[in-house]
């Protein structure tokens, strides 16, 4: 999923039930049998009210199971809400990582976070089963009867509605750990669509990662080809990648190959493809020269693109080319010199190869040969200096800062005691990398 906060999505999710008047289970079962009943009316059933009414209600009866709890709502907002509803148990436990409390209803299950909120909402006994399903066919059906668009955007409002609660209760099945009913729940909002309420894409591709985190790799490849086939390829082509090692554990290579060269002609600078397409030629043992073509490919397409000197010089690091991976860096840094990631893996290669030089000199037992090596350290420790320090004087991003940062506190830490300027420089990084 695109690297978002699973909990964070559901924290901030809207409550769409907020803006009415939640029906009682008993209430809202009748209202579905009601519409249940006229769906089923040989004069009533050609009607797309009929079937957006259907709709309706079992929203009404999703809603009804989860009670008057509110996302976002204090205890004190709740009781005015829930006046005399009390729990059955309540409990202290972990959600995704965060701290909360578990209130145990009926028919549901009312998680706060730290700050006195409910966070999340579990119905355990729906009113109606698969609620949210029979929705989605009720609005599709309506859409279908409804030729001359006249009920449209009845329609297209409840089938957005629907889509967004099935995410939710993907998202939370997920932060439960439940990777198969969230994968179900995807697959209901990736169907929640009609005409005017396209296919939410994002949906589509989130069947494929749940599918494939559990485990489930003949479904998750279908849903990542859906994604590709509707134009969604995940974030740098992540569902090539996915698919490519889909395909080596299925012992494809050939398809596993098709997959990350299709990725890289699209996302040359993905870290991801990049890594699988050395993964395959380094364990394949065929000729790498073919990566060499298509970034050379690729150089030729956008020649002031510095990002493929960047993966260039990656590509070789991985295959151990360390003069040619520096080369390369450095070009990266001659296309475009305000792009910072040139400077980085510069910087990476010197403090790499010296952490190597400071093992070896750790192993050596000859004096002279021990002296050598650590002179040789503290050179190529030094070299690394100065494109840390152009890399943190152009980046914007924070995160960045910080990583570049703490590189340069540990190596001015080396050299703290060999003048003022080090020491000086090293409580600068310090603070840097601490993000003060």
């Amino acid at each position: 999923m695109k690297k978002f906060c699973l909990l964070l999505a559901i924290l901030a999710s809207v409550q769409i039930a907020g803006a009415q008047q939640v029906k009682s289970v008993a209430a809202a079962r009748s209202s579905v049998e009601k519409a249940e009943k006229a769906s089923q009316d040989a004069k009533k059933s050609v009607n797309p009210t009929t079937w957006i009414k259907l709709g309706q209600a079992y929203m009404e009866a999703y809603y009804a199971a989860q009670g008057d709890g509110r996302l976002g709502a204090t205890d004190q907002e709740l009781s005015l809400v829930m006046s005399g509803v009390k729990p059955i148990a309540e409990e202290q436990v972990v959600v995704a990582g965060t701290p909360m409390l578990k209130r145990v209803y009926d028919t549901k299950n009312y998680y706060f976070n730290s700050a006195g909120q409910l966070a999340i909402i579990e119905t355990t006994t729906p009113v109606i089963e698969n609620a949210l399903g029979k929705a989605i066919e009720a609005y599709k059906k309506a859409s279908e009867l409804d030729v001359k668009g006249k009920k449209s955007k009845d329609i297209v409002e409840g089938m957005k509605i629907v889509d967004q609660k099935c995410l939710d209760e993907a998202y939370m099945a997920y932060n439960f750990g439940d990777l198969k009913l969230a994968s179900e729940y995807f697959e209901k909002a990736a169907n929640a669509f009609v005409d005017g309420c396209p296919v939410d894409t994002n949906a589509v591709y989130n069947v494929g990662f749940t599918s494939y985190m559990s485990g489930d790799y003949d479904r998750a490849k279908e849903w990542f080809n859906k994604s590709i086939a509707i134009g969604f390829d995940g974030e740098n082509g992540e569902a090539f990648a996915k698919l490519a090692d889909i395909a080596d554990r299925q012992g494809d290579q050939k398809a596993r190959l098709g997959y990350l060269e299709a990725a890289f002609s699209k996302y040359p600078q993905s870290q991801s493809v990049l890594i699988g397409l050395i993964n395959y030629y380094i364990s394949t043992g065929e000729n790498t020269s073919r990566l060499f073509e298509l970034i050379d490919g690729a150089k030729r397409n956008e020649p002031g693109n510095a990002s493929l000197y960047y993966v260039e010089g990656n590509v070789h690091e991985k295959l151990g080319n360390s003069e040619a991976a520096l080369a390369a860096y450095e070009e990266c840094s001659k296309v475009d010199p305000n792009y910072e990631y040139g400077y980085i893996a510069k910087g990476i290669h010197f403090y790499n190869k010296a952490v190597e030089i400071q093992t070896l000199a750790n192993e050596e037992l000859d004096d002279a040969k021990y002296n050598a090596l650590v002179e040789e350290f503290e050179v190529t420790l030094k070299s690394a200096l100065e494109p840390f320090e152009t890399a943190l004087s152009l980046t914007k991003n924070d995160e960045v800062k910080k990583q570049v940062a703490e590189y340069l506190k540990n190596i001015c830490f080396r050299f703290r005691t060999e003048s003022d300027v080090f020491s000086q420089k090293y409580e600068k990084y310090s603070k840097i990398s601490a993000g003060e």
